[in-house]
């Protein structure tokens, strides 16, 4: 499968730098060519266009970031211990990589509508993380069992989500991490659950 193959990722990787210095519209083929390395033919070995390539660098960032996510939260108990994770570790991701922080938060937003329906259906594997994260909370008395599933997950997703995205704005002026327990903790008390941490 071309996702294997290391000038797949090689070309990823110079996706994220490119758009990110440049913006998706002015990111051309041979730019993110000359970044990887690689002859501005082979980019179309491995996608259809440049649209193709900012969808599949979701997809692959993604996938990995929810499937580090998954393994790690079968080690947590509580709902509160999932939750604290799944922030430090989203924060802790895009605090780790500003390119793809600014590709994640600014770059996928001024798409088509084609564009971001792509990308809502890469997202379901992550929003249903949050679900089961907060069935567990409401299975265990955590959180109200009266919660809106749903709402809550809008709530924690766009809670996380603007939380980078103003980081990004502001050019990092501040710790993103110094933000997770305070996020966290909001995001308790929003579920019902206001146990400290």
């Amino acid at each position: 499968m071309k996702r294997n193959k290391p000038k797949y990722k090689q070309i990823i990787d110079a996706a994220v730098v490119v758009i990110a210095e440049n913006g998706y519209h002015n990111a051309q083929v041979s730019k993110i060519a000359k970044q990887a390395g690689v002859a501005d033919g082979t980019i179309y070995l491995y996608f259809k266009n440049k649209e193709d390539v900012l969808i599949s660098l979701f997809q692959e960032k993604m996938g990995q970031f929810v499937e580090k996510v998954q393994e790690e939260l079968v080690e947590k108990e509580t709902a509160s211990d999932k939750l604290y994770m799944l922030i430090d570790k989203h924060f802790s991701n895009l605090a780790g990589d500003y390119h793809l922080a600014i590709v994640t938060q600014l770059e996928l937003r001024q798409s088509n509508k084609d564009l971001r329906l792509k990308i809502n259906e890469v997202l379901k594997d992550y929003l249903s993380v949050i679900d089961s994260i907060l069935q567990t909370g409401v299975d265990t008395g955590e959180f109200s069992e009266s919660l809106d599933i749903r709402l809550a997950r809008q709530m924690i997703f766009g809670t996380i989500d603007e939380t980078v995205t103003t980081w990004v704005m502001n050019d990092q002026r501040y710790e993103l991490m110094e933000l997770v327990g305070k996020v966290h903790q909001l995001l308790m008390n929003g579920c019902g659950g206001s146990q400290p941490r």
